[in-house]
């Protein structure tokens, strides 16, 4: 049964912890909140420093879901090897990859691309030309099983692959892909027989040369067709005399090749869809460029519920950024006045209404002995009291991991791949994080040290979350070295399932097997413009223990893309009384007492 108390409730849960943040904002400048709030101490991995982890250790619940995960990597055909190559000790190797769910071929069901580090950075063309590795397509059976398809499809990219991202950026009804990499962007157009065709040169994306990570579609300035946003990770230059270097992050002695804070920033990228197959590069004309964040994830997002997609950029020791879109093709940036500017080391971002108060907030996974962060948004809050008064009723983000259960939890992980999910189907939102390290073990310095992978449900908004890792089967003790996570329920039968791309190893499809008590509704859009999948579109559910509200295509993970579509847990409802859409155009669809248990396409 859905647990949600009256929103004052929350407000003076909540309003002590807000009090005293804006008694540091009052103190310093708002770039400066978060690192008012570090403790001066020196933080040693795996030390209890002033008693934290004793203070706020919590017991997990008797009535925590039982659900399993398993890995069906094997049953299902993913025959696939992420990096299946030794190590040069070099930046762009050790990032990679993630990986894209969508429904290329149209047969309700979605299909999943992995990209790939196919040799080391050192690899000669004739190595490169030679080698077995490289992205890969399977296409979603729809038994619970795939097939490789990807030198028929034509998508098989071989290179230093990071990310990957549907969309139908032609308004043809057909899914299209765009890959990154080290070095280069990809785009290939869906040509509705199974193949592909790569129009990378043609759109004007081939031109961009540079250390290319996270990407997300959105339509952000409401003309109809998707765009395009590309996050740069660094100015990545190898010389030989780097090699056996050293240098710091965070005060953590690491090889000067792997350590982002050795190179510049690399600046973003926004392109524009002009409607005719082409794109026009404009992130310093809209003010999206962030030229002095190193980013690797990015969320459009409309979090000051305007009807306009935001975007918040998740950046690598350098500040995170915020723009609020004006509507005229321009953005301001926001970061600071917002207190969205954090100053860590982020990786991963997920997205969603975890309180269900009707707008968006905002998890980042960080890097060792840094905590994952958790912004709430206190746009519906009702605590603008606390605000002067020139601020009242602006958008204002606050970290509360700690207030939830999340913060200490990770002090010993370094996180990549998130996801705001519910895995129970409960009603609530509740958290993943895949977890690797970035060091080389001691023992074997061309491999990375693993780490276990993190569940954390939701038990309501005035308890937060647990970490139900070691009671949801024999997957989460398994340590590996994690990097992207896509989550999508890939046998529509309701449970949200996770793929998990893992460093220089096999993948892990983790299939949820979650209980049939509790219902569900999946809603996929279709839109009459602005990429037709329904990127950008709005859902809205109500049932009699509350409303839910999701943001089809709003969260990017880490180098992945999760299925687009909105997923809703139920709890013991057996039908929904209202699904409110609204399309990125402004039309709205209503529906009335739908049945559970149920994917529904809903059209413009």
């Amino acid at each position: 049964m859905m647990r949600s108390k009256p929103r004052s409730v929350r407000k003076r849960l909540i309003g002590r912890y807000v009090v005293i943040s804006l008694v540091l904002v009052a103190a310093a400048t708002a770039g400066a909140f978060l690192l008012l709030r570090r403790p001066a101490e020196k933080y040693e991995p795996g030390s209890n420093l002033a008693g934290i982890t004793r203070e706020l250790q919590r017991n997990l619940p008797e009535d925590y879901p039982r659900v399993r995960f398993v890995d069906v990597t094997e049953q299902a055909g993913i025959d696939f090897r992420h990096f299946d190559a030794k190590r040069s000790t070099q930046l762009p190797e050790d990032m990679g990859s993630g990986a894209a769910w969508g429904d290329y071929d149209g047969d309700g069901f979605s299909d999943l691309y992995i990209s790939d580090i196919a040799v080391p950075l050192t690899a000669s063309r004739e190595e490169l030309a030679g080698a077995t590795g490289g992205n890969r397509l399977y296409r979603n059976n729809g038994d619970g099983t795939f097939n490789d398809v990807t030198e028929t499809a034509g998508v098989g990219f071989k290179g230093q692959g990071m990310a990957a991202a549907w969309a139908d950026f032609d308004n043809d009804g057909r899914l299209d892909l765009v890959v990154t990499a080290y070095g280069r962007l990809i785009l290939y157009r869906n040509l509705g027989d199974g193949s592909f065709a790569d129009v990378s040169t043609r759109s004007g994306l081939a031109r961009h040369e540079g250390f290319w990570a996270g990407v997300s579609w959105a339509d952000y300035d409401r003309d109809g067709d998707a765009d395009l946003y590309v996050c740069g990770y660094v100015l990545y230059d190898f010389r030989p005399e780097y090699a056996g270097k050293a240098s710091k992050q965070y005060a953590q002695l690491i090889p000067y090749t792997l350590n982002p804070a050795s190179y510049k920033p690399q600046r973003n990228l926004l392109f524009r869809n002009n409607g005719d197959g082409t794109f026009s590069e404009s992130a310093e004309q809209a003010g999206v460029d962030n030229p002095s964040g190193r980013s690797l994830a990015a969320a459009w997002s409309d979090f000051d519920l305007d009807g306009l997609p935001d975007l918040y950029v998740a950046n690598d020791v350098s500040d995170n950024a915020l723009y609020r879109n004006l509507g005229d093709g321009t953005f301001e940036d926001i970061s600071h006045p917002a207190w969205a500017a954090d100053h860590r080391g982020a990786m991963g971002l997920a997205v969603g209404d975890w309180d269900s108060d009707g707008d968006s907030d905002i998890f980042v996974t960080h890097w060792l002995a840094q905590e994952n962060g958790f912004y709430w948004n206190m746009l519906r809050s009702n605590l603008s009291d606390n605000l002067p008064d020139e601020e009242a009723g602006t958008l204002k983000f606050t970290d509360i991991a700690d207030m939830l259960g999340l913060g200490q939890l990770s002090l010993n992980d370094i996180g990549w791949g998130t996801a705001f999910f519910d895995y129970d189907n409960d009603g609530r939102l509740d958290l993943f994080t895949a977890n690797g390290s970035t060091f080389q073990r001691e023992e074997d310095p061309d491999r990375l040290v693993p780490m276990q992978n993190r569940l954390y449900w939701q038990q309501s908004p005035e308890d937060g979350f647990f970490d139900v890792s070691a009671v949801s089967g024999e997957v989460f003790s398994r340590s590996r070295v994690s990097r992207g996570a896509a989550f999508a329920d890939y046998d529509n039968d309701g449970c949200v399932d996770i793929f998990l791309v893992n460093h220089q190893d096999r993948p892990a499809l983790l299939k949820n097997v979650c209980p049939d008590a509790n219902g569900w509704l999946t809603i996929r859009a279709e839109s009459a413009s602005g990429g037709r999948t329904g990127l950008g579109v709005v859902v809205e559910i109500e049932t009699a223990d509350g409303k839910q509200r999701r943001e089809i295509g709003a969260q990017p993970s880490y180098l992945s893309q999760h299925a687009i579509e909105a997923h809703f847990g139920v709890g013991p409802a057996k039908t929904v009384d209202r699904v409110r859409v609204v399309f990125p155009s402004g039309a709205e669809r209503t529906l009335d007492d739908v049945p559970v248990n149920q994917v529904l396409v809903v059209a413009e």
